[in-house]
């Protein structure tokens, strides 16, 4: 062999080496490459290569926390579609309820098939097309409930607040999700921002954070021309899982001129990020304000709620929050396609203390939000059960199309009833009572 050729295949010998060394080495990896290979030879059915790597990254993630999961191409495809507010499949978002074990609905999307059959918070999935939930992970679930539009998915659904179960066959459909609402409507289907008994007071439900929600709620609080501008503001965050910590932050700082809006730690409680009010705010900073809770109200919800509350910027009326004070990244895998959520930080709220509810925190633990000293209005699963029903019969749109194309309301406004409505506030008693606060202020300000 050629000097030169020896010498050239000594020096890559000696790189390769070099570089073998200085190579991270995972001691368990040979076992797993050992246990995948055993499964692919001895086990009793074929499995694929694929199959075994995506039950071990999600087996890895499962034992960490209730919200870190590992994203398949095809359930991570659907998470990018609900932050974009682009939503296919039945409208639910859910949870494993770490009691049960069971699939929890955390929020079903307004205007969703799920949400019209009436689905419901708090309620339990117990099957999906004869599949029982038990043990099934939220992957699993997304895939299940998912398909293509016009195809139906059979779910037995147990409500909260009853002992036995029901079977409801709901189309799939991909509908845009609004995720800032009113509390009723005009004859074309567009939200009324205002309550009816008092005109004076804006209403605005958010239902989720997602890419667009910043921009809806600026719109929102925009007095239409020819209206009398707003002279006091509810927001109503009942029901509300979360979304964007960034739409979080954004929406704060509509509200507060100065001022830490949340921060976020990492391992080590070591501060990261300090997010501060930076903007002009959206409306006058002498305009009373109610934030309304409730036990659903979670994450990027509670992130809003604390702020106001924190800075005596706004009153919280309602119910405590869920406690969730955690923040998920998305790494992605496969060039995007797949991606692996992981719990990285955790976030404090402006006074510096993490919501956050342990899994042996107790009731008389610091953990969620709760409401300002007086405005705690707690409910019964009844009357839990009453507002969300009377709010899901006003969010769906009954419209048809006449003979000559047009859009024609065919809804009986009597079954309808309309937010602030002397009978809509008799039965919604948090809302009542974020009204009378409200009434209140504007007359002593008088």
């Amino acid at each position: 062999m050629p000097l030169r050729n020896l010498l050239i295949l000594i020096s890559f010998s000696v790189c390769s080496l070099i570089c073998y060394g200085k190579a991270p080495r995972n001691r368990y990896l040979p076992m797993i490459d050992r246990a995948m290979q055993l499964v692919r030879q001895e086990y009793l059915d074929d499995v694929t290569e694929r199959e075994l790597f995506e039950n071990a990254m999600k087996g890895m993630v499962s034992g960490l926390d209730q919200y870190s999961s590992y994203f398949v191409p095809e359930s991570f495809r659907q998470v990018e579609e609900n932050l974009d507010q682009q939503f296919g499949g039945v409208g639910i978002k859910v949870e494993l309820d770490q009691e049960t074990k069971r699939l929890r609905v955390l929020s079903p999307m307004v205007g969703t098939p799920a949400y019209e059959k009436g689905i419901r918070a708090g309620d339990l999935i117990l099957n999906i097309d004869g599949n029982s939930t038990t043990g099934m992970s939220l992957d699993e679930a997304v895939k299940l409930m998912r398909g293509k539009p016009g195809d139906p998915v059979q779910l037995t659904i147990l409500h909260s607040d009853e002992d036995e179960p029901i079977e409801l066959q709901v189309m799939r459909q991909k509908i845009h999700i609004q995720s800032v609402l009113g509390d009723s409507r005009n004859k074309d289907g567009s939200w009324v921002f205002r309550v009816e008994e008092d005109s004076r007071i804006a209403y605005i439900r958010l239902i989720t954070f997602g890419e667009q929600s910043t921009k809806e709620l600026e719109a929102a609080l925009l007095t239409p021309e020819g209206e009398t501008p707003y002279e006091a503001l509810i927001i109503d965050l009942r029901d509300n899982g979360g979304g964007l910590l960034v739409r979080a932050v954004e929406i704060c700082d509509l509200f507060i001129p100065s001022g830490r809006i949340v921060s976020t730690r990492i391992r080590g409680n070591v501060v990261i990020n300090e997010f501060e009010a930076k903007r002009r705010t959206a409306i006058g900073p002498k305009i009373p304000m109610v934030v309304l809770t409730n036990r659903m109200s979670a994450s990027a919800s509670e992130i809003l709620a604390a702020c106001l509350q924190d800075h005596k910027r706004a009153v919280v009326v309602g119910e405590r929050t869920w406690g969730k004070g955690t923040v998920q990244n998305i790494f992605k895998f496969e060039s995007g396609k797949s991606a692996l959520k992981l719990t990285t930080a955790s976030y404090w709220r402006p006074n510096g203390t993490n919501i956050h509810r342990l899994k042996d925190s107790t009731e008389s633990d610091d953990w969620g939000v709760r409401p300002s000293p007086g405005f705690e209005v707690k409910l019964t699963d009844e009357q839990f059960k009453e507002i969300l029903e009377a709010r899901r019969k006003r969010d769906i749109v009954h419209s048809y199309i006449d003979e000559d194309g047009q859009t024609r309301d065919s809804s009986d406004s009597n079954e309808l009833p309309l937010a602030g409505s002397t009978e809509e506030l008799a039965r919604d008693i948090q809302l009542k009572k974020a009204v009378d606060y409200l009434r209140q202020q504007l007359q002593s300000n008088r």
